[in-house]
């Protein structure tokens, strides 16, 4: 079991690491962009859809770890209330599963925008990249945030011990 939980923090680090590296050519690109327009006024054309690109790549590819580890922002307003009644692990799993569940949703639509963006055969103005590609990547990493967030939720009630030894 333990050999299984460390391959999966292993392969959990992956998203990071793509992420990492969306937000540095981000970077790149734009700071590149900034001195080519200011000093030669001769700006990267493709720019703009390559932020658009990068950013879905950098929010959607960490969504599964952010989410399954709840480093998310939390409103704590009903901290207090669950904790006098020491139901917070309950409380916590309810929300990992309905959040998890409630995914499925903006998955469904994401992937239907896509095949109908891979129909018309819609591209990027300037790179005429393939737009469906960037809807499957984020349908497939909502989909696997999902999952985490059920796997997580389930834990909540069934081994939550497991969950307090990650965080330690």
């Amino acid at each position: 079991m333990a050999s299984l939980l460390h391959a999966i923090r292993r392969l959990s680090s992956i998203p990071v690491y793509v992420a990492c590296a969306a937000l540095f050519i981000l970077m790149v690109m734009t700071f590149c962009d900034v001195i080519l327009r200011s000093i030669f006024n001769a700006p990267i054309e493709a720019a703009t859809e390559l932020t658009r690109i990068l950013m879905a790549i950098l929010v959607f590819a960490v969504l599964p770890v952010m989410s399954s580890r709840a480093d998310h922002i939390a409103v704590d307003l009903t901290d207090g209330f669950f904790a006098r009644l020491r139901l917070t692990r309950i409380r916590d799993g309810l929300v990992f599963l309905f959040s998890g569940i409630m995914l499925f949703w903006p998955i469904k639509r994401v992937w239907v925008l896509a095949e109908r963006a891979r129909d018309y055969g819609d591209v990027t103005e300037y790179l005429h990249i393939p737009q469906f590609y960037i809807g499957w990547f984020i349908a497939v990493f909502t989909a696997i945030a999902a999952v985490a967030m059920i796997v997580v939720g389930l834990l909540h009630f069934l081994a939550p011990h497991l969950l307090t030894e990650r965080r330690a």
